[in-house]
């Protein structure tokens, strides 16, 4: 792995930190390569229950490095490539991947998050952050679009008349904004606080059932009820047969701590 990326698991929490802060976090294809091949990682350790993704130094992420990129241009043109039966291409990828993983993904950001360093926050599936940091769909800025999942998970999180007007602006905001429109989870002067108190609450719950909820929302947010019902019902089935809803039942049963099992869903 890259040491543009590094990962630390401590308390079956793996800690994932963007490390280029002389460049505040900017992501170069070297980067976006290591963000997809930590989350991979992760994904084949089980007995991690959680993630938080953070930059070091005195940003989150400036978003794309384009004067890095634009020195590699056969690799930025394999970069925007998908090849047949791939969903993503590498930057869309390197976010994706987040979204994917079946552990709860917390990225706690501060200083700035701007273009694809705001489209990886958002992959997350929670965000803490400073009130002073500085937000910025910043894609409009270099007359482009945000194209790294930021599509899909912004339409989630806010309004459409927020999102074009961010996304055709570059509008500057802040992390208290960013609450009110729904970018962030929460704002704490010392947001890797409230990110470990969360996935510490989370983590006295099955890590099957917290692995199928996010698969389970995820997949059922935006269909018709039928198919909504539909992964409801072969998920709950799934659980059911398996190892941690029968410890989950022995404890409440014995009003006892359950002692859960290495994670099989997902």
């Amino acid at each position: 792995m890259s040491d543009r990326v590094r990962v630390e698991v401590v308390q079956s929490v793996a800690y994932v930190t963007l490390n280029r802060p002389e460049k505040l976090n900017g992501l170069d294809l070297d980067m976006l390569d290591a963000l997809v091949d930590a989350a991979r990682t992760i994904r084949t350790d089980r007995s991690i229950r959680g993630v938080v993704l953070q930059g070091a130094g005195d940003a989150f992420s400036a978003g794309l490095d384009f004067a890095s990129a634009g020195k590699q241009p056969s690799r930025m043109a394999k970069a925007f490539a998908k090849f047949p039966g791939q969903k993503t291409n590498l930057f869309q990828r390197a976010c994706w991947v987040w979204r994917e993983l079946p552990v709860p993904v917390i990225a706690v950001v501060h200083g700035h998050c701007f273009g694809g360093g705001l489209q990886l926050a958002l992959a997350a599936d929670f965000r803490f952050t400073t009130p002073d940091c500085t937000f910025s769909v910043m894609e409009a800025k270099w007359g482009l679009i945000p194209d790294m999942t930021g599509t899909v998970t912004m339409r989630e999180l806010a309004a459409m008349d927020v999102v074009k007007r961010l996304a055709m602006t570059a509008e500057l905001f802040d992390g208290n904004q960013a609450l009110e429109w729904g970018f962030v989870s929460g704002v704490s002067d010392n947001p890797i606080k409230p990110a470990q108190e969360l996935l510490s609450q989370i983590m006295t719950r099955s890590p099957d059932a917290v692995a199928a909820t996010k698969t389970l929302l995820h997949k059922s947010w935006n269909r018709s009820p039928r198919g909504a019902f539909w992964i409801e019902s072969r998920i709950q089935l799934a659980l059911m047969r398996g190892k941690n809803h029968k410890i989950v039942r022995s404890a409440n049963t014995a009003k006892t701590l359950p002692e859960f099992a290495i994670r099989k869903f997902g």
